[in-house]
């Protein structure tokens, strides 16, 4: 059974615990090692982890996944994954050009940063003293933002752009078969927002 995320400890010596079961910690590595993977692989429509795809494999999507859009063609001109649009957003939305120039320049290094943030969470979780998922202050940063794009892709990938899909997806998966694999996505993203929150919360405390 997991276990929010707490504060233990004193200044160079504190710490923030979450426990979660084997299961709970190989969901949270495996998904961060395909996010990482997805931004470190070609950024074409399609190319995305089949691993991650196939949590919502069989879903209704408000729309398609992997649907192009202007903003999302690569400079050669492929068809980006949609889900590195929310990894990656767009630096001026009004200009176009500008905004592959920017992207150009700078999208590189914010793709390792996040794929290192991801791998040393993973790390992290793999490290863990029996169930506990113990962080010093830089890892817990960096599992915060790597807990972000893990929820960003899933989001991605169910279709939630606004607060209203949020709703319609969840009044969706009540009303599914428990076997639904749209049942699991959603509870997944539940708890990784659930995880995110308690992380976030212990930070913030003084």
């Amino acid at each position: 059974m997991a276990k929010a995320f707490r504060r233990q400890g004193k200044g160079a010596d504190r710490r923030y615990v979450a426990t979660l079961d084997a299961d709970e910690r190989e969901i949270v590595a495996t998904l961060m090692e395909q996010v990482a993977d997805l931004l470190e692989a070609p950024d074409v429509a399609g190319t995305g982890d089949a691993r991650f795809d196939a949590i919502v494999a069989g879903m209704t999507f408000s729309g398609d996944p992997h649907e192009a859009t202007s903003r999302g063609r690569t400079a050669g001109g492929g068809q980006r994954d949609p889900a590195l649009d929310r990894l990656l957003p767009t630096a001026n939305r009004q200009d176009p050009e500008a905004a592959d120039e920017f992207r150009h320049l700078t999208e590189g290094g914010i793709r390792h940063r996040k794929a290192a943030g991801l791998a040393a969470s993973v790390a992290a979780v793999r490290a863990a003293s029996g169930d506990d998922v113990v962080l010093d202050a830089d890892q817990s940063r960096a599992f915060l933002t790597a807990l972000t794009d893990v929820r960003l892709v899933l989001g991605e990938r169910l279709g939630l752009h606004t607060d209203e899909d949020v709703e319609a997806v969840e009044a969706r998966a009540d009303s599914s078969d428990p076997d639904d694999p749209l049942v699991y996505a959603v509870a997944l993203y539940d708890f990784l927002t659930w995880l995110q929150e308690t992380l976030a919360t212990a930070l913030l405390r003084r």
